[in-house]
């Protein structure tokens, strides 16, 4: 360990407790505990590892369900005796399903972490449930149509909502065209699924653009 990581404070049982949150939203996903060998583990994977203190054993996040967490950042606290890791989530962070395991009150009713009005987290949390559909397959489900037929049906789906979103346009019909964008968007994310780009890469080629946009201006 570096003179840095060698101030982490663990406890009397060698742990450090963990918060994990999303790295764009910074929502809560999870509370679990680390020890020296999965922080190191975490570390070098740039994926959660935590250690389980109920089996009394290491364990990935995602190794059975597939729901990893890719690691962004961690930063420890002023005391440096709890950690917060920042993640880009493949997936529900819960064994419940749910996308956080903070989705009750202390009443114990349901708050439905898993909705936001955002439009990054919505588009974000619909890029993760079709990952999910691709992985899965379900049967019945339009999204595992599209991912069996293959690139090319795909495309032409894109193609045939490109041009009812431009009709819609033209013809100044906004219900529509609401409608048509959404539909477009829709498949622009199975297609991003489909040939492996996330929408991380698609922000950082924005931000990159907007950098040199405002360096050009200067």
């Amino acid at each position: 360990m570096s003179n840095e990581l060698e101030k982490i404070k663990f406890d009397e049982h060698g742990l450090i407790p963990a918060i994990v949150q999303d790295a764009r939203t910074h929502e809560v996903l999870t509370l679990a505990y680390m020890n020296a060998e999965s922080l190191k583990l975490t570390q070098e994977s740039n994926e959660t590892w935590f250690w389980s203190r109920s089996r009394a054993e290491l364990w990935r996040k995602g190794s059975t369900s597939g729901n990893t967490q890719r690691v962004i950042e961690i930063r420890r606290d002023c005391d440096s005796d709890a950690l917060v890791v920042l993640v880009e989530a493949a997936g529900p962070a819960c064994h419940t399903g749910n996308r956080s395991c903070f989705y009750r009150d202390l009443e114990g009713a349901e708050i439905n972490p898993n909705f936001s009005d955002d439009l990054g987290a919505v588009l974000e949390n619909l890029f993760r449930l079709i990952e999910n559909r691709k992985r899965e397959l379900p049967q019945g489900s339009y999204t595992t149509y599209l991912f069996n037929e293959g690139l090319d049906k795909i495309l032409k789906k894109i193609g045939e909502e490109s041009s009812e979103t431009i009709i819609a346009a033209k013809n100044e019909d906004k219900p529509a065209l609401v409608s048509e964008t959404a539909d477009l968007l829709y498949h622009l994310l199975v297609l991003l699924v489909e040939r492996g780009v996330s929408l991380h890469e698609v922000r950082d080629e924005l931000l990159e653009r907007r950098q040199e946009k405002s360096v050009a201006s200067e």
